[in-house]
């Protein structure tokens, strides 16, 4: 019994040491599995303040140094890489005793939504010996924020572009090569106001205005160029060697695209330039900060086709030669438009003759309903040949006299009375100078463009024949498929009563159109059938249906007769002999505003073999005065 209870109490002892080192085992085990965690914690910790751009962390710790140090060093070692957002996950956490280590897979958004992905060691140490606090230790020989980045180094992502694609005139040639410009600015670190005053005799800038700019940055301790103005190689050649003695001024060269002079095709060909605030805030990416691309017209619509796509470099503030990272730009493309350079220099040559006044004229070829001109003036304003809204004038009465004549309601030779003036539901009109022409044909009523015999007219018409005879005639329907954005054709309702009717009917009330909708009419007429206008042909826009739609043909005769009558001995007698061939076409003088009498748009509309136009002049006097001599300016620089 003795030897049993001896065996006993040593099995008891072996099973209670067996359960101590079983539990002492379970503690060990718990306090690892503790402390897996809590290194994994401090690692992925690491990884979401990174991902937040944001190191101040409640408890987040760093070996030998502090969360304002980090901060301060990774802003300035990532700023460059813009602000778009920047992901970083890890994966599974390696702990051996008191250090930990991961691997960190960063994606850093850059401009233009391109994603750099790459992967970052990450190491944590447990920062007191017993503790149950780890802390992420910051290697020594390279950035923890790139492998192959230095230490105190930063990271830049630079934007590339590839070759730009140009507009193409009909032929196919470039209407805006690549060329030459220098950016004159001032360098507000070097330039004094005593230099500054010079620059601005230099420039032609009013005294003071450019000194007042570099007060204003001296005052804010702006270090940024301030842009003065842009040249053109022949521009910057003239004033060369002034700029040069001028300390301060400095003129970076770039490139860019540029129409044949500065005012070429402008506003339709549009502009070149740096991108601004709100342009970048639309881009959804495409665009960053200091970037140049097209602004406005042709160029900023098209830019996505013209730029391409940006490509992007990261480089290290050490090693700029050596690109961390890279994708290639794509290249843009070229845009085709129907422009002749030819018809577009005689336009601008014959509109500048309006001077100051706002004034346009626009070419539309016959045979293929293309537009082949869009001049302004202002050269540098708005672009009124494509978006104006406008009232017709007298110059609608080619749709009326269509709706007249395809209706059967009169003929070229039919009596109809011209008095001074014409009552309708009480509202009494007159003719333009208070002329009355007792009881001529039609076609003399046609020629002098009498608006009380139209008045009259009207009456014989159902309140939709105008606005029917409009549409037939191609005036509206084309805007969206033109390939020129907010491009207006004209808005002609149907009538709603008698004088809403007889007001239509000699372009007043309310019709409204663009010089280059009347253009498309008076081709329309010309070819004898209706075509949708275009100009800008490739990319090719979407819905533009180019079929030709037939016109009654015995009434477009009579038209072409009558509209021959308007220059041969009527309103437009100054467009006879005109270089270039027989010209047909109808003035117009459009009332607007509510003075009293009321001030006038001057139009001349027609054609001349295979050119069909239309001349605009605001606030002129009469049509056959003021806007006919601008068309035979256009005609006759076209001749020659």
């Amino acid at each position: 019994m003795r030897q049993r209870a001896v065996v006993g109490g040593v099995t008891a002892v072996v099973l209670v040491a067996a359960a101590a080192g079983a539990g002492l085992w379970w503690r060990h085990s718990e306090q690892e599995k503790e402390l897996d965690t809590l290194a994994r914690d401090e690692v992925t910790s690491f990884a979401a303040s990174w991902s937040k751009r944001s190191f101040s962390t409640p408890g987040m710790l760093f070996t030998g140094t502090n969360s304002d140090v980090v901060q301060a060093e990774f802003t300035k070692a990532t700023a460059g890489l813009g602000s778009g957002p920047v992901k970083v996950t890890t994966d599974r956490v390696r702990r051996t005793g008191d250090r930990a280590t991961a691997t960190a897979h960063v994606s850093w958004t850059l401009a233009g939504g391109v994603v750099w992905s790459y992967d970052v060691p990450v190491t944590a140490e447990r920062a007191e010996t017993g503790g149950d606090r780890w802390a992420i230790t910051l290697p020594k020989d390279h950035s923890p924020w790139h492998p192959q980045l230095k230490v105190g180094a930063t990271l830049t992502a630079n934007r590339t572009w590839g070759e730009r694609g140009t507009l193409l005139d009909r032929d196919g040639k470039a209407l805006t090569p690549i060329g030459k410009v220098y950016p004159v600015q001032i360098d507000p670190a070097r330039a004094t106001a005593a230099t500054v005053r010079e620059l601005e005799k230099v420039v032609d800038e009013p005294a003071g205005s450019l000194v007042a700019k570099l007060a204003a940055a001296t005052k804010a301790g702006s270090k940024a160029p301030i842009p003065v103005i842009t040249y053109r190689q022949a521009d910057f050649d003239e004033r060369k060697d002034a700029l040069d003695a001028l300390k301060g001024v400095i003129y970076p060269a770039r490139e860019q695209p540029l129409a044949k002079t500065r005012t070429f095709g402008q506003p339709l060909l549009g502009s070149f330039g740096a991108v601004s605030a709100e342009l970048i805030a639309k881009s959804k990416g495409r665009y960053a900060a200091g970037d140049y691309a097209g602004v406005s017209g042709l160029q900023g619509q098209y830019d996505a086709v013209l730029g391409g796509t940006a490509g992007v470099e990261v480089v290290s503030s050490t090693d700029p030669d050596n690109p961390l990272f890279s994708k290639d730009a794509v290249p843009g493309k070229d845009v085709s438009t129907t422009l002749s350079p030819t018809v577009q220099d005689a336009a601008e040559r014959a509109i500048a003759s309006t001077g100051d006044v706002p004034s346009a004229l626009v070419a539309v070829d016959v045979k293929t309903g293309d537009v082949l001109a869009s001049a302004n003036s202002p050269a540098l304003g708005f672009d009124r040949a494509m978006t104006g809204h406008y009232p017709p004038g007298s110059a609608f009465k080619i749709a009326t006299t269509y709706a007249l004549l395809s209706s059967g309601k009169v003929t070229p030779d039919t009596s109809v009375t011209c008095p001074k003036t014409f009552v309708v539901d009480g509202r009494p009109y007159k003719n333009f100078e208070g002329e009355s022409l007792g009881t001529p044909d039609f076609t003399t009523d046609f020629a002098h463009s009498c608006n009380t015999a139209f008045v009259q007219l009207s009456t014989k018409l159902g309140n939709g024949d105008l606005a029917k005879a409009a549409a037939t005639l191609g005036l509206s329907g084309w805007a969206k498929t033109l390939g020129v954005a907010n491009a207006f054709d004209a808005s002609v309702p149907a009538n709603n009563g008698k004088t809403d009717k007889a007001s239509a009917a000699i372009g007043q009330g309310r019709n409204v159109t663009s010089p280059l909708a009347l253009a498309v009419l008076a081709a329309n007429v010309a070819r004898g059938s209706t075509i949708a206008p275009a100009l800008v042909t490739d990319p090719a826009v979407d819905g533009a249906d180019r079929t030709p739609k037939p016109l009654d043909a015995k009434v477009v005769g009579q038209l072409r007769t009558l509209m021959g009558e308007v220059v041969s001995s009527g309103t437009a007698t100054v467009l006879r002999g005109t270089p270039g061939g027989t010209v047909r076409g109808k003035t117009g003088t459009a009332e607007f505003g509510t003075k009293n009498p009321p001030e006038t748009h001057a139009w001349f509309v027609g054609y001349q073999g295979d050119v069909a136009f239309a001349v605009l002049v605001e606030k002129g006097a009469s049509g056959g005065s003021v806007a006919a001599p601008v068309a035979k300016d256009f005609l006759t620089a076209l001749a020659r």
